[in-house]
């Protein structure tokens, strides 16, 4: 019987192995990643599932059906799924489960990068609510979401509100740049002498000269969600805050201000809205609504030109 077994199993690994050979004659590019392996074993097993005989559904048939429900498949779902089959004592499935969302090194961390790692404060936390409440108010019904209901409010909020709360602690920073003479990240280089009792300075310089938002990126990435989309509008963030940079400089030092800037500086304010709109559009497992996203915009814009309205005629 051992012998059997052991017959199969190695029947299994020879047709996984020459379905990993077809799959790499026929692919046209070549792939470097360390995951490439593990990539290539995951595809060899998946066409073999695929040739399991199921009822009357033939090869069509079921590369139909995995089209038409592909998108609807989430690492959410999945959890769920395999918490649901399998019992509190199953070692195993833990154990995967384990490895797959708390093994560091999956994610490119190791102890030496500790000062990378996302982390957010108190502060930035409560600055967040605001726009936390008014984004549920005012987005959710585009996700079929109650923004009366508890639990839709507490389905999302730990990672939304994480991903704005980074948001405002960058805009913090963004802020305390400007209190250079010149608003912007080279002063830290040019004029040490100035800020050498800052110890928030280094900090602060860091993050905005190398990629601000990348230990945001790999929390997203972790749990499959970071898109180029994201990757995008976050882009949008750093290019609004370098903006705001050079009109505060213009106006301290009464230099002309372009009204293009201006206007560009508007659009660009609400990036933080159109992350977490994209977001929730990721973790619900649908596609992007474009005719939402352009009302969306528009909407954003409208507002941000109010606010402004509203602050200049206060002052």
């Amino acid at each position: 019987m051992e012998c059997e077994k052991a017959m199969e199993e190695l029947k299994r690994l020879e047709q996984v192995q020459n379905v990993i050979l077809l799959h790499s004659d026929s692919s046209s590019s070549s792939n470097n990643n360390n995951n490439n392996t593990d990539s290539s074993r995951f595809l060899a097993n998946f066409t073999l599932f695929m040739m399991q005989p199921c009822g009357e559904l033939d090869i069509q048939q079921k590369c139909k059906l995995i089209s038409e429900h592909f998108t609807k498949i989430s690492s959410s779902l999945l959890e769920d799924s395999l918490q649901q089959l399998c019992d509190k004592d199953d070692v195993c499935i833990k154990d995967s489960l384990s490895r797959h969302f708390d093994d560091d090194s999956r994610v490119g961390l190791s102890p030496i990068d500790c000062e990378d790692l996302a982390m957010v404060s108190l502060d930035s936390m409560q600055r967040a609510n605001s726009t936390l409440e008014d984004f549920c108010r005012s987005y959710f019904m585009f996700h079929e979401m109650d923004a009366n209901s508890a639990e839709c409010i507490f389905k999302y909020l730990p990672l939304l509100s994480f991903t704005e709360s980074y948001i405002y602690q960058l805009d913090t920073i963004n802020e305390k740049l400007l209190q250079f003479p010149s608003g912007g990240v080279s002063d830290f280089d040019s004029r040490p002498d100035q800020v050498v009792n800052r110890s928030w300075v280094p900090r602060c310089v860091k993050s905005f000269k190398t990629d601000a938002f990348r230990p945001l990126a790999v929390v997203l990435e972790r749990y499959d969600i970071f898109t180029d989309r994201i990757r995008d509008e976050l882009k949008c963030g750093e290019e609004y805050w370098t903006l705001e940079r050079k009109l505060c400089r213009a106006l301290t030092s009464k230099q002309e201000i372009q009204v293009e800037d201006v206007m560009k500086a508007i659009h660009l304010k609400s990036f933080d809205y159109r992350v977490l709109n994209l977001l929730l559009y990721q973790l619900n497992g649908r596609k992007i609504n474009e005719t939402h996203m352009e009302f969306l915009s528009v909407s954003e814009f409208l507002v941000e030109v109010s606010d402004d309205l509203l602050v200049h005629s206060l002052s």
